[in-house]
């Protein structure tokens, strides 16, 4: 099955470098992350296309077959175009549906307000990866078990050691207050990765400008063409990637159902 969406097609190239596994069944992917099974978008099922009236018990059936330890529910949709309503019984079996914006660029620009005061450079030591997992639980909340952000962490890791991507941060004081990742997708696409901000520094030009920093080196180290970046339409740091030049280029669509409902 050929992948037409833009973000499932670098998500899945990069949970490939990550060392996940894909399997091709003829109108769907099954993308797996052995390492981490708790990672609901390393292990999820990318529908071929968007799924019909009555065929929530279809696919809930496929995704127990695929992943019969799984607590969650993970559906990704290959599609470009705007979503439908979700089909009843799709939400009737809690299934969410899920819509993201795609933007991409070809030539990144800074910031018009960049961070000062921050030292920008990408994460390198065992002090630098464990501060990137304690920014992700200030941002986030303690969201997941120790194993799962642990097995997140070292995955990151272990893609920027391969030269396929980095991870860049913003120091304050030795502090790490923002990050963000861009990794090599293939076919001249580097993809940015979890954009985070420390909720104590944030509306400082932080953000815009780890992401004008991380484009050049996806420009002028990995030597991609395109910049790919996936974004909330509803929330504010869109409005950051648009100012460094990135601009709409489809939605992206997707069902999950967490654990326990």
């Amino acid at each position: 099955m050929g992948v037409t969406s833009l973000g499932f097609r670098t998500d899945v190239a990069l949970r490939v470098l990550e060392g996940g596994e894909v399997a091709d069944r003829g109108d769907y992917l099954v993308v797996r992350s052995p390492a981490n099974p708790e990672f609901w978008w390393g292990n999820f099922v990318l529908m071929g296309a968007p799924p019909g009236p009555g065929t929530a018990g279809t696919w809930l059936a496929r995704f127990a077959a695929e992943f019969p330890a799984a607590r969650h529910v993970a559906f990704g949709v290959d599609t470009t175009d705007e979503p439908a309503a979700a089909p009843a019984d799709f939400l009737a079996a809690g299934l969410e549906p899920q819509r993201a914006t795609v933007l991409t660029c070809t030539a990144i620009r800074p910031p018009p307000h960049p961070g000062t005061g921050a030292e920008i450079r990408p994460l390198e030591s065992a002090a630098d990866w464990r501060q990137s997992g304690d920014l992700g639980v200030r941002c986030y909340g303690d969201d997941g078990s120790p194993e799962y952000r642990d097995r997140r962490i070292a995955a990151r890791r272990q893609l920027t050691r391969t030269g396929r991507g980095a991870w860049f941060g913003a120091f304050r004081g030795g502090r790490l207050v923002a990050q963000l990742g861009v990794c090599d997708a293939g076919g001249g696409l580097a993809r940015y990765q979890d954009v985070e901000t420390d909720p104590e520094f944030r509306r400082q030009g932080l953000a815009g400008t780890l992401v004008w920093r991380a484009g050049r080196y996806g420009h002028e180290v990995l030597g991609a063409g395109t910049l790919v970046i996936v974004a909330d339409p509803a929330e504010a740091a869109i409005r950051v990637y648009r100012a460094c030049g990135f601009g709409d280029r489809e939605s992206q669509v997707s069902f999950e159902r967490p654990p326990g409902e």
